[in-house]
């Protein structure tokens, strides 16, 4: 054995020392036998450690041993001599619930391009809030990767109070808690709120800690899109201190997810967002974030552009406003604004437009100044036709910079999975985890490529209590990537989104190779977690 090989063994031993790297790590042996060798890779464990040499074997759906497996047998051997090895990603804030759902998407291919084994979904207080039937639909369409499911908030508002913006009786804060309590028995990680969207912003902080007190009381979380990302109506800093009080009133981690500061009156807030969870972390309080790596957001045009109180009863309380020129007065105005904050109307591009899919991948402004109309006027014509999907480009290199380098923020793509081709959808569908990777860790070293790769794996598996994943060590489970780090991408852009990522060569989800040396498999590695 060379000396490199020996220093090797050491640090392995020294970093993922537990009982199963004790019998299974680099002392294994000749006689031992395994179903994949990953060899000469750069391994990254996830806990943000400098990469050592060293060897991965799998048996099943669990790393069996890593140090220097050089005399191990194996069924099938893979060369990484290059490249790096680390954790399959986790993607802590995932739309793709629906599209996994479906037999047709649920292989996940977008999703494994991009190194990503492990998705939460539901999140923003959207999904279903049957669990056990989400479930059931996810197993029986066979993902690619692993899912979690967390508990919406906002439909179990919804559920139990429609569209009416008051507080909760006391019976109907009751009927929400046996809701919660259903899913987090179920297996839910925990519950997402989005108190930003109707109806969950027709809630009170004190029904989200009543309620995340039921998801603490099962060891789940608390994830919040959050009140406010700019100056709406409270501010992106009292929004985010919201945050921060549920999670010490509910007895459980609260997480700002796709943290941002949204439009040009907060540009700079991200520095009191930092002090504020800073500030909390060390009074006790177990506060995280997660960010996607782009200057641009994606929402409905509605959720960006209309007030909430106009939507109050739902979309035909909204609609009838829109046709009620007294009603139409009032909300103009506050559109107006609204559009102000996102910066305006040439900032705003189109996603997905059923009812007129020529306007998809334009601006607002493109289509106004196409049809000769005032972008409030022309928006408000589409939101009475149907919902339109927006990318919104609000946010400050800066601010996303001070917020990536924190320490307790994870890696997140709030992206769908569609049928390629469809709509012009955010590029964070396709790019988030190469993004950050390649743009961010290697090419601008915003921050170290150690912390990016902690920021994907083990900290949102600490963070959700994801057992036996995040990490590279005897033991866990067997969901690895392999990426070339010269060659990883994110090919998707703005107006050309539906593009794969490059540069992850190998994918494997729970012992099962999904994507090979660059090409899917539709191995269906996939499960459904449970907390």
């Amino acid at each position: 054995m060379t000396l490199a090989r020996r220093l090797a063994a050491v640090l392995v031993t020294a970093v993922l020392a537990t009982p199963a790297a004790a019998q299974n790590g680099a002392a294994s042996g000749a006689s031992d036998r395994y179903d994949l060798v990953i060899r000469n890779g750069r391994l990254l464990d996830g806990a943000g450690n400098p990469w050592i040499r060293a060897d991965v074997a799998i048996r099943g759906d669990r790393i069996a041993a890593i140090g220097d497996l050089s005399a191990a047998r194996a069924t099938r051997t893979i060369d990484a001599a290059g490249r790096y090895v680390a954790p399959g990603f986790i993607d802590t804030h995932s739309h793709a619930g629906p599209g996994l759902a479906n037999p047709a998407l649920s292989a996940g291919t977008p999703l494994l391009a991009q190194g990503i084994t492990t998705v939460v979904v539901n999140p923003d207080g959207g999904g279903p809030t049957d669990l056990v039937q989400q479930r059931a639909r996810l197993v029986a369409a066979k993902p690619g990767v692993n899912v979690g499911l967390m508990v919406p908030h906002g439909s179990v508002r919804g559920a139990v109070l429609g569209s009416q913006d008051r507080k909760a009786t006391d019976a109907e804060l009751e009927r929400m808690r046996g809701i919660v309590r259903a899913g987090m028995a179920a297996g839910a990680f925990g519950l997402s709120s989005g108190p930003f969207y109707a109806p969950g912003s027709f809630a009170p902080t004190e029904e989200l800690v009543e309620l995340a007190k039921v998801a603490g009381a099962g060891g789940g979380v608390y994830t919040s899109h959050i009140r406010d990302e700019s100056d709406y109506t409270i501010g992106v800093v009292a929004a985010v201190d919201e945050v921060i009080r549920v999670a010490r009133e509910g007895g459980l981690p609260g997480i700002v997810t796709h943290i941002k500061a949204l439009g040009p009156n907060v540009w700079g807030k991200s520095r009191t967002l930092v002090e504020h969870i800073e500030g909390a972390r060390a009074q006790g309080v177990e506060v995280f974030a997660d960010q996607y790596p782009y200057e641009a957001s994606g929402t409905s045009l509605s959720a960006s552009l209309v007030p909430r109180w106009a939507e109050v009863g739902g979309g035909d309380s909204l609609r009838a406003r829109i046709a009620d020129p007294v009603a139409r007065v009032r909300l103009r105005a506050g559109m107006v604004e609204n559009l102000a904050r996102r910066g305006g109307a040439e900032r705003m591009q189109f996603q997905r437009y059923t009812p007129d899919p020529t306007v998809e991948g334009k601006t607002l402004r493109q289509v106004a100044d196409e049809r000769k109309q005032d972008p409030v006027d022309l928006a408000m014509a589409l939101i009475a036709k149907g919902s339109a999907g927006i990318t919104s480009f609000n946010m400050d290199s800066t601010d996303i910079a001070t917020l990536m380098r924190q320490p307790w923020t994870m890696t997140a793509s709030d992206g769908d999975l569609v049928p390629m081709g469809q709509g012009v959808p955010h590029p964070r569908a396709y790019g988030t985890f190469p993004r950050k990777l390649g743009k961010y860790a290697r090419d601008e070293r915003t921050v170290g490529l150690e912390q990016a790769i902690r920021s994907m794996t083990s900290l949102p598996a600490a963070v959700f209590r994801m057992h036996d994943r995040g990490l590279l060590r005897p033991g866990a489970y067997a969901d690895v990537v392999v990426f070339d780090l010269a060659k990883v991408r994110d090919a998707a852009t703005y107006t050309q989104p539906h593009q794969l990522a490059e540069g992850m060569a190998y994918v494997i989800v729970n012992g099962a190779v999904a994507v090979d040396d660059g090409k899917a498999t539709d191995a269906r590695g996939g499960v459904v977690l449970k907390r």
